[in-house]
């Protein structure tokens, strides 16, 4: 393991010095796409970060009977224990720097790098602008399938970040100790729209904060002192230790939850059954506007 292994972000030359030093690591491609999840596997047959791995939402991040999920919604979490079970089927150990890229403006990669965390693994890393950013910087690409690596037994350890389950926010529901951040489009927020869920509208009293805020035109995040100041208009004097965040289905509330650790405050929690769970909740309340 690398002595200062990367936690948040990782840069392009940051990302190809490490390939090149030998120390153990691992790419993750989280592309995908929510109307097709089966076009996922097209775009990285025809184009991913040389000797990464896929990382699939629907097949490899998300469980698929009640009986393996945490929580409910659109992309439910696996259990911690069937997670690690397919780390080690990858190939991946708890001694590896991961690295976490999409071609989505961050929208997917932000769900296994919380994972990780979750699963005790601090040595994760978005790759930040993703495979644009990439490949602007002259790094190696292929095609085709991922190169198999030889399976790993990866031992889970303690929860590095915290998972919230609807239960805890219902009981804290409008308090001062629990300020939930919504990482979806305003129009989805306010109700205007809804795409996905049952329901428009949005949790009672979340405060919005749409996922794409936190970057700059070419796709990286915004500088920490600007993510800073933004984060403390939107919690208006509000504590930042009880920001709750959630979006749709737990997926892209992820880059708010990083966004806020690039700014200096604390790890965040994350209600990762998100509005795709609470709306499908028969009696929860619905806020609109």
């Amino acid at each position: 393991m690398p002595t200062a292994p990367y936690t948040t972000l990782i840069s392009p030359a940051q990302l190809q010095a490490l390939q090149a030093s030998g120390a153990p690591l691992m790419v993750f491609d989280c592309s995908f796409d929510l109307t097709q999840p089966a076009q996922a596997d097209a775009l990285f047959t025809a184009c991913h970060i040389t000797g990464s791995q896929q990382a699939h939402l629907d097949r490899d991040l998300s469980a698929h009977v009640p009986a393996e999920a945490v929580n409910g919604g659109r992309h439910p979490l696996p259990t911690r224990e069937h997670f690690a079970a397919w780390l080690g089927r990858t190939g991946f150990g708890n001694g590896m720097q991961a690295v976490v890229y999409d071609r989505n403006g961050c929208n997917y990669c932000g769900r296994l790098w919380w994972m990780l965390k979750w699963a005790g693994h601090d040595a994760v890393a978005v790759l930040d602008g993703g495979l644009a950013a990439w490949q602007a910087a002259g790094g190696a690409t292929e095609s085709g399938p991922a190169r198999p690596h030889p399976p790993t037994t990866f031992t889970l350890g303690q929860p590095l970040r915290r998972l919230v389950l609807q239960s805890e926010v219902i009981a804290q529901l409008e308090s001062p100790a629990q300020t939930l951040i919504d990482a979806r489009g305003a129009p989805r927020y306010r109700g205007d729209t809804e795409p996905l869920d049952p329901v428009a509208g949005h949790i009672p009293g979340a405060l919005n904060r749409p996922f794409t805020d936190n970057f700059t035109a070419d796709g990286r995040f915004k500088p920490a002192h600007q993510l800073q100041a933004e984060f403390n208009a939107l919690l208006a004097g509000r504590d930042p230790a009880s920001a709750v965040h959630h979006c749709g289905s737990g997926v892209s509330a992820i880059p708010n939850v990083l966004a806020m650790e690039l700014a200096g405050f604390g790890p965040g929690a994350l209600y990762a059954g998100s509005w795709s769970e609470w709306s499908r909740t028969p009696g929860l309340p619905v806020q609109k506007g």
